[in-house]
């Protein structure tokens, strides 16, 4: 799965886009508030609309009717929330604070629906067709509303609103505007529960404000997960109480034997908060029974014969396991599961399971059947590579698929039939969603083992039909990891992981109906300005036709 290179210098790619006259299309109740421009035109020649077409947003809406004419926001705009509605003044405070500094305008939070025009925030429980995390939003002269049945969905209105406004809005000194918002409505619920991004600090470690700017990027795009990837060959990012060394020895390097890092349990029960203040849950993985070198490194007893292996700074894989005949292994799960559990509010757990190339077939259905029950112990679900298929996944559990298109037939149907008994799929096929793989030859950092994946190839599949004859409410969700051999700064993973991530939010989110590359790459061309505007130096796919703001 993860192969392994020296890791190049970086070319940081510093984009200018533009927003197009495009609106998200295909789905049904859709409405085309502008068209794409005509073959041929030039990329970065076409300024940007006064007024950003309703639904020209990523991911696509589900259903999207212009009409009406805009909303200016001005100096007297207020963010109206009902009466002593706590959750909705949280996230009228978010959208406060992301618009304040560019538009230079107080935009006070009142407890209020009563006032005239601004934007107003609601919640209403009735709104059951919503979902958990939908919203509809209404845009007019004098004013907007969104409306959602949870906290959840309402962020993610504001997340539309914030697109929907130009790309400016997301600068950080005042800017001059007009800041106006298309007329109409949206309403928009999510394909898919689970939407993730999985960031490995495993092998390269990221600080806690490292890790909370990827949140952010994040949120903008509805992402809903974020998989921290908290151990492997490379590292151990995270205190345990019960076996310090882990972090102590085992967090002290990482690949090209730099000073490494981990995250003492503040720090991580900070990042979990930070992350549910922005609607994405947390998922752990301490990966096991292979990939735990560092583990094996910190404490001799975990080693069938009792002797530490040195830390380790390489990138191969496959060549570590924990003793599974040893009752102190499972103390050790043990105490890491209900710590861990301890710290993490969310629903899952992911125990990895993969490339356990130095445990025996046996050994590996005996583990993981005990690991599993130790989740199930705690009170947690169990996510799993889906080389958990190989075992006997725990009910409820979802496979994490990361293989490729080519992948041989036997390995797919093992994962298909599992699908069909019952574990969930989460899809990151590797040649598809893999944000480390180089988009082409040329791409300075990431692996090629899985093949190039350009922007294209990330975005153009479907969730739904990747595997025949699985039923689609099998398939829980997608997740774009970004392992990070190569990956050692946050402008490393602004080039990796956009715009590519943007694809795989949208396959997450949008309706099946909505997809479509020719509109897509339209729309994401207007995404240019805004990642520019929050200072992402992302990729400049020639495949994009990049617009300026």
């Amino acid at each position: 799965m993860r192969q392994r290179r020296t890791f190049p210098r970086l070319r940081r790619f510093r984009l200018l886009g533009s927003l197009l006259l495009v609106v998200a299309a295909g789905a049904a109740g859709t409405g085309a508030a502008g068209a794409a421009p005509a073959r041929g035109t030039p990329a970065e020649s076409a300024p940007a609309p006064a007024v950003r077409p309703l639904g020209d947003i990523v991911p696509a809406p589900a259903s999207v009717r212009p009409g009406g004419g805009p909303y200016t926001l001005g100096t007297r705009t207020r963010i109206h929330v009902d009466d002593d509605a706590r959750e909705a003044r949280r996230v009228g405070a978010y959208l406060a604070d992301v618009l304040r500094p560019s538009t230079g305008y107080a935009l006070p939070v009142v407890d209020d629906d009563r006032g005239p025009g601004g934007i107003r925030l609601r919640l209403n429980g009735r709104e059951t067709a919503l979902g958990d995390e939908g919203y509809r939003l209404e845009s007019g002269r004098r004013g907007v509303t969104i409306t959602a049945r949870k906290p959840a969905g309402l962020f993610h209105g504001v997340q539309t609103l914030r697109q929907q406004l130009p790309a400016s809005v997301e600068r950080d000194t005042r800017q001059p505007g007009p800041w106006k918002v298309a007329g109409g409505a949206i309403t928009d619920t999510p394909r898919y529960a689970y939407r993730g991004a999985m960031l490995d600090v495993s092998r390269h470690f990221f600080t806690v404000p490292q890790v909370k700017r990827y949140i952010d990027q994040l949120a903008l795009y509805k992402v809903n997960t974020l998989h921290l990837h908290l151990s492997d060959d490379q590292g151990w990012r995270l205190a345990i109480d019960s076996w310090p060394r882990l972090a102590v020895h085992g967090g002290s390097t990482q690949v090209g034997g730099g000073p490494g890092g981990y995250y003492t349990k503040a720090q991580y029960r900070d990042l979990v908060a930070y992350a549910a203040s922005r609607h994405l849950e947390v998922v752990p993985e301490i990966d096991m029974p292979g990939h735990t070198n560092a583990a094996l490194a910190s404490y001799a007893e975990l080693n069938c014969d009792g002797v530490a292996p040195p830390l380790y700074t390489g990138t191969e894989v496959g060549f570590s396991s924990l003793c599974v005949n040893k009752d102190v292994t499972y103390d050790f799960v043990d105490d890491v599961v209900r710590e861990l559990a301890a710290l993490t509010p969310g629903r899952y757990l992911h125990i990895g399971g993969d490339e356990a190339h130095s445990t025996s077939h046996e050994d590996y259905v005996a583990f993981m059947d005990r690991a599993q029950a130790t989740v199930a112990k705690y009170g947690k679900t169990v996510i799993g590579w889906h080389q958990l298929t190989g075992a006997k996944p725990a009910k409820g559990a979802l496979a994490q698929y990361w293989g490729l298109d080519r992948t041989s037939g036997a390995e797919k149907e093992r994962v298909a039939n599992a699908a069909r008994n019952g574990t969930g799929l989460v899809l990151s096929p590797a040649d598809r969603l893999y944000l480390d793989m180089k988009y082409d030859k040329s791409t300075p950092l990431g692996l090629s083992w899985a093949g190039y994946v350009d922007v294209r190839r990330s975005y153009d599949w479907d969730p739904g039909a990747y595997f025949p004859g699985v039923p689609a409410s099998a398939v829980k969700g997608v997740e774009a990891p970004l392992w990070t051999e190569t990956v050692v700064t946050s402008a490393h993973i602004d080039t990796m992981a956009f715009p590519r991530l943007l694809g795989a939010a949208e396959l997450g989110w949008s309706p099946a109906a909505t997809h479509d590359w020719e509109t897509y790459k339209e729309r994401l061309a207007g995404q240019g300005p805004r990642l520019e505007a929050l200072g992402v130096g992302f990729y400049r796919s020639p495949q994009v036709p990049w617009r300026t703001e």
